[in-house]
């Protein structure tokens, strides 16, 4: 009787100790969805490769960067640091051997986040399998190749310090800023920047360049449009516009393309409602930035513009324009944020290459869009340009042959 009813009660004991020592910590879990509204596996994954274990090459206008190995790996990631390592590398850009990090890390926007946010990150990334993965050597040039000189960039350009609130906005709009602001570091691309790379403070969000590849593979410049509320940006979208385009990665006026494919595929789409909902809070409540000197197109690059939009764009975008949610039609270009940007580069790159889609794909609505730079000389795509920034209602300056020919 006795034996019977240990070989009963021992399993289900062995049993509750198992799932106990299987409960998920809450740090590690709260980590992994910090780390996710911080899109860390889209810039420390390269392609085919092992998730945060970095190689990911970045072009820019000082060289090529390659993001580092985040996982605990004691050789090439970060086994070896101590949670202080961390936080100081992730707030101020400066590695355990007092090496600065450049700012492609995005430590100007990580600064912002709380203490129990950055500690939860780091618990996470200690739980994660250690992947032996030494980072590509960096190829930059004379002189942004000397990481001494970026103790100078810092003080002229970087300051440090936590998220503050603001007391009279609701805790929905401060959850909102605090997620834009530090954990997404919308601006890093939203930003346009100096020469020597440091975000404009007075044109925070109001739009700027990131290079990625286009259909083929090929590195190009690609522009970000304005998320402020001014006409060129989000003034047409309403809160559940944004909510829905950072949530599914499609709204009325638009589907995710480009560069944004991975922040809405492995960031925005995966978090909570209530967070998505609160940073489109936040990001309709911006102040419209300064508008800018748009230059009048001459009547004849107009007529030229929307003699080549009849012929093969309107069958599916529409005389007026708007587009339709028909799956053999396309998207909206009246009050397009992207069509509207101050660098036309995305809008040439699409009208070339044509749109490149979320990988896996979202369920059909719009024809698919092919490319045109086979079709098209430079002159017709810049005139085609031209007229798209200039009707229905949008305004933007005219495009040039040279800026279409720089794309290709």
């Amino acid at each position: 009787m006795i034996r019977s009813l240990l070989r009963a009660v021992v399993p289900l004991l062995a049993f509750a100790a198992g799932a106990q020592a299987q409960t998920p910590d809450p740090a590690v879990e709260r980590g992994r969805y910090l780390a996710v509204a911080g899109n860390c596996v889209s810039c420390h994954t390269q392609e085919s490769g092992q998730k945060f274990a970095g190689g990911l090459a970045f072009e820019t206008p000082f060289g090529t960067l390659y993001s580092t190995n985040i996982t605990p790996d004691p050789g090439t990631g970060i086994g070896k640091w101590s949670e202080a390592d961390f936080v100081r590398a992730l707030r101020t850009g400066v590695r355990p051997n007092g090496e600065h990090l450049y700012p492609a890390f995005p430590y100007t926007a990580f600064t912002k986040v709380t203490d129990a946010d950055a500690h939860a990150l780091f618990v996470y990334l200690k739980s994660l399998a250690p992947v032996n993965a030494p980072a590509p050597e960096n190829k930059m040039h004379f002189p942004y190749n000397q990481r001494w000189a970026l103790g100078m960039w810092k003080t002229l350009f970087f300051t440090e310090g936590r998220f503050v609130g603001d007391k009279s906005k609701p805790a929905q709009w401060n959850r909102g800023a605090y997620l834009v602001q530090a954990l997404a570091h919308c601006d890093a691309c939203h930003a346009p920047r100096n020469f020597l790379g440091a975000e404009s403070s007075d044109l925070v969000m109001s739009g700027g360049e990131y290079t990625a590849a286009v259909p083929g593979g090929e590195q190009k410049v690609w522009s970000t449009p304005n998320l402020t509320s001014a006409p060129t940006g989000l003034k047409s979208w309403s809160v559940q516009d944004i909510t829905d385009y950072l949530k599914t990665g499609r709204n009325a006026f638009t589907e995710t393309y480009g560069p944004m494919n991975e922040v809405i595929l492995n960031s925005t789409r995966n978090l909570s409602d209530s967070d998505v909902q609160a940073m489109a809070v936040y990001l309709k409540s911006l102040p419209a930035s300064k508008p800018e000197s748009v230059s009048k197109p001459s009547a004849e690059v107009m007529q030229a513009g929307e003699t080549v939009y009849n012929v093969q764009c309107g069958t599916c975008h529409l005389p007026t324009g708007l587009g339709n949610q028909d799956e053999n039609s396309g998207a909206r270009l009246a009050d397009s944020p992207i069509v509207q940007a101050s660098n036309p580069a995305s809008l040439i790159n699409t009208i070339i290459y044509g749109p490149p889609l979320p990988n896996p794909p979202l369920p059909k609505r719009w024809k698919p869009m092919e490319g045109f730079g086979d079709k098209l000389e430079d002159d017709e795509i810049a005139a085609l340009s031209t007229f798209l920034r200039a009707t229905w209602g949008n305004n933007a300056s005219a495009v040039t042959a040279a800026q279409v020919a720089k794309q290709r």
